[in-house]
């Protein structure tokens, strides 16, 4: 070959590599170029559902690009999960993850086919939801501390209700069963409606669940709010303190809020979970989502997909322990 040709092919052979970076880097900055996909594993109308909505309209609106949310509700949302985990790692699919999805159900279903800790990239922890411990009026306690003394003095006296058997009020209850050692039934309802309608008939004296389906009740006076599952008290009810203020022994660093949070495939690019990340940072900054959120009970928690990715881990952790100590299934 002359010196000249040859010059020419490793010059142009040389420059595909670059070209190809330059391809990939315009297609970064040009993200998104179409519609994004936020797949949500329960039904409509739910506490994933409307964060989901929320973060959703933001995006749109801040990108110019249609945001879908798909809801794929079953078996507690490892449907969904499994359908996101098999998505392509564009980010043009997002996964409204919670404490269920990637805390709990890895423990609770064995033939679950993914590990969340290997198989998403964490995108940004968009809210938590704290949980408030509430009583039936009848139950002579205006306290943790004076539950457990009742509890303790009346062993099986107490009752108390649930979403379901691996919800999140089944798990935080007997979190607090543990640490302080007291006893009380499980009642398991099929959803959160129904144990707060027998709770308020007083079929069961206890519930241990999301706030927004409790505020409404605690302001009627139609419940006893005993303490709140977050390192801080609630905004809307600030005579109401932490379990961890309560100084029961076992007590402290008390803390089982849900949270919620999106996440993508792995393999993800960086670049593209970085500027995700930013945005629904700045859409939780916005007074509207902001409104929307506490509405909803939740506070919103604007932080990098690190810190975010740190909380799924150290949450797989604790549950784990929970679920194996309390036997805790799913039928």
């Amino acid at each position: 070959m002359p010196l000249i040709d040859r010059r020419r092919l490793l010059a142009w052979s040389g420059a595909l590599p670059l070209a190809g970076l330059a391809g990939l880097a315009r297609a970064a900055d040009a993200f998104p170029s179409r519609a994004i996909h936020i797949l949500v594993p329960f039904t409509p109308g739910g506490s994933s559902d409307i964060l989901a909505r929320a973060i959703g309209q933001e995006l749109s609106q801040a990108w110019k690009q249609p945001v879908v949310v798909d809801n794929v509700p079953g078996a507690g949302g490892t449907v969904a999960s499994e359908r996101a985990v098999r998505s392509p790692a564009d980010g043009y699919t997002l996964f409204m993850a919670h404490t269920g999805t990637l805390a709990v159900n890895p423990w609770l279903y064995p033939k679950l086919n993914f590990d969340p800790l290997k198989a998403f990239a964490p995108v940004a922890w968009v809210a938590r939801v704290p949980n408030i411990l509430v009583a039936h009026p009848s139950v002579p306690a205006n306290t943790l501390a004076e539950l457990v003394a009742f509890a303790k003095a009346h062993p099986g006296k107490l009752a108390y209700g649930s979403g379901g058997n691996g919800s999140a009020a089944h798990l935080t209850m007997e979190y607090l069963k543990l640490q302080t050692g007291i006893s009380a039934l499980h009642v398991p309802y099929k959803g959160t409606a129904p144990s707060v309608t027998d709770l308020l008939a007083g079929q069961v004296q206890l519930l241990f669940t999301g706030a927004p389906a409790l505020l409404p009740h605690i302001k009627a006076g139609k419940m006893k709010a005993l303490a709140v599952s977050s390192p801080r008290r609630l905004a809307q009810l600030p005579d109401v303190p932490t379990v961890a203020e309560s100084k029961v022994p076992g007590t402290a660093g008390f803390e089982a809020d849900q949270w919620y949070g999106l996440v993508a495939p792995a393999g993800t690019p960086s670049d593209v979970v970085s500027a995700l990340n930013a945005r629904v940072n700045q859409s939780l900054a916005s007074s509207e989502v902001r409104s929307r959120l506490s509405s909803e009970g939740a506070e919103p928690t604007p932080t990098t997909p690190k810190a975010f990715g740190d909380l799924i881990a150290a949450e797989k952790s604790r549950w784990e322990k929970v679920i194996q100590a309390a036997h805790v299934t799913v039928e």
